[in-house]
């Protein structure tokens, strides 16, 4: 006999097939994202799902997420946060536990990092007290030049916090190298990049914590939401305190006294069997994402390798369509012994050509391509660093000259699965027709689209 629950649910499933399935082949004039959410039925039942529960904060499924990102990574821990922001505040937050003794990062200590970003990489640094030193980038890779961070090292020196840049990973074997050699922290902000791999393994997984977003821009999406990760039992303990409200306290949400001793510990000053469900070992904050996120994000998991091959091959394929223009663009550029997978296709004008960014960028938008600059280009020029003195509040490492070129003369398009043949071809013509044209094609969309594909999300 069916249950009332497995009615709902088959009804969410007919639902979905009635109003959220859509096939549509591309046309001329139709709107090409930079980004959308993939989704089927699967992740609206468990939605549903969860919502019957009605438990609303983190719980099976929680853990759940947290159990399958960290077998699918091959790491030890994983803890699921409310957003890839929240991912890096926590994993920076972590590192400056009195529990590091040492090696702790305390207020003055320098963070290496890049101008060329996002800007919650920075935030954390900077509203902790500590020093952020900007290094600048590579052009064809718009990651950190190695090259440039032992210029950037001195006696205060504690962590590298850096991105791997639209997907691309950095070169870990470089960096890796230099952390050790100086006993650094690595923090991977991998919010870009899920599923790129470095000599095989995982970005994300070689540094002490890796962080992930999964906003519905990002490779997998549960609306709002993040992770971080490691393989530290030190380091998941802190960020656990500090994710969950600073409290000593490992118990999970609806259960009282796993360890035993609730009433029977004395921390602190205060007084002996003060109950620890409410004694607090750090600063937190409250972290958590809700079940409800948790539950759209583990159906996501188990798409991420379709997904992670598609923007594969539309990087590949869009390369392919842009090549032609090698002389006009530098192309993006894998990192050596990496398979990336990519967030976006970076384009960055060659110095001399006869126009701007702006103006490409205002021609493709005219023609529904959406675009994006590579986020804030150059972090310092933000109204933000205002207030900020340079060699007080921050450090520069040399003149930031392909940082600023990037802020000037770059942009991205998108990549993401939703993006079919057809419209790599629609996005090499429109760009070939504002090169003057005279190579343009006749698209059979036939030919290009693929029916297995389908666009969930315009």
């Amino acid at each position: 006999m069916i249950s009332l629950r497995d009615e709902i649910l088959q009804k969410v499933r007919d639902y979905y097939n009635l109003y959220h399935k859509k096939s549509k082949d591309f046309t001329k004039g139709d709107r090409i994202n930079y980004a959308g959410r993939i989704y089927d039925e699967n992740e609206i039942v468990n939605l549903v799902d969860s919502a019957l529960d009605f438990w609303l904060t983190a719980s099976k499924y929680a853990r759940e997420f947290e159990n399958k990102l960290a077998k699918y990574l091959g790491v030890n821990y994983a803890l699921l946060v409310n957003s890839g922001s929240s991912a890096n505040l926590l994993a920076f937050s972590t590192l400056t536990s009195p529990l590091l003794k040492d090696r702790a990062i305390k207020r003055g200590d320098e963070i290496i990092t890049l101008a060329a970003g996002f800007p919650t990489t920075i935030s954390p640094i900077v509203q902790f007290g500590a020093i952020p030193v900007f290094v600048d980038i590579t052009l064809e890779s718009a990651n950190i030049d190695t090259t440039m961070i032992k210029q950037a090292i001195s006696p205060k020196t504690k962590a590298i916090f850096i991105a791997h840049t639209l997907g691309n990973p950095f070169d870990l074997k470089a960096i890796k190298e230099i952390c050790d050699k100086y006993n650094l922290w690595l923090i991977e902000d991998n919010c870009d990049a899920l599923g790129a791999k470095y000599d095989g393994k995982f970005t994300g997984t070689f540094g002490d914590i890796g962080t992930s977003s999964f906003y519905p821009a990002h490779h997998i999406t549960m609306g709002e939401g993040g992770a971080i990760y490691t393989n530290n039992p030190l380091l998941k303990k802190i960020a656990l305190s500090i994710r969950d409200w600073g409290r000593d306290c490992y118990c999970e949400g609806g259960k009282d006294n796993t360890c035993g001793a609730r009433f029977s510990q004395m921390q602190g000053n205060l007084p002996f069997g003060y109950d620890h469900k409410y004694i607090y070992s750090h600063f937190g904050y409250n972290l958590k994402a809700t079940e409800m996120q948790a539950s759209i994000g583990v159906a996501q998991l188990d798409k991420l390798d379709f997904f992670i091959q598609k923007r594969q091959e539309n990087h590949k394929y869009l390369y392919q369509s842009l090549s032609k223009f090698n002389d006009i663009f530098i192309l993006p550029q894998a990192t050596p012994n990496s398979q990336p997978s990519w967030f976006g296709f970076l384009i960055t004008l060659k110095d001399g050509v006869n126009f701007s960014r702006n103006e490409i960028v205002e021609f493709l938008e005219s023609k529904n391509i959406q675009t994006r600059n590579l986020f804030g280009g150059n972090m310092l020029l933000h109204p933000a660093f205002d207030s900020l003195k340079e060699g007080i509040d921050y450090k520069v490492v040399g003149d930031l000259k392909n940082t600023n070129k990037i802020m000037k003369d770059s942009f991205w398009v998108g990549v993401y699965p939703g993006i079919s043949n057809i419209e790599i071809e629609y996005i090499r013509d429109v760009i070939d027709d504002f090169m003057g044209g005279g190579n343009k094609q006749n698209l059979n969309l036939a030919t290009f689209f693929n029916p297995s594909l389908t666009r969930l999300v315009a």
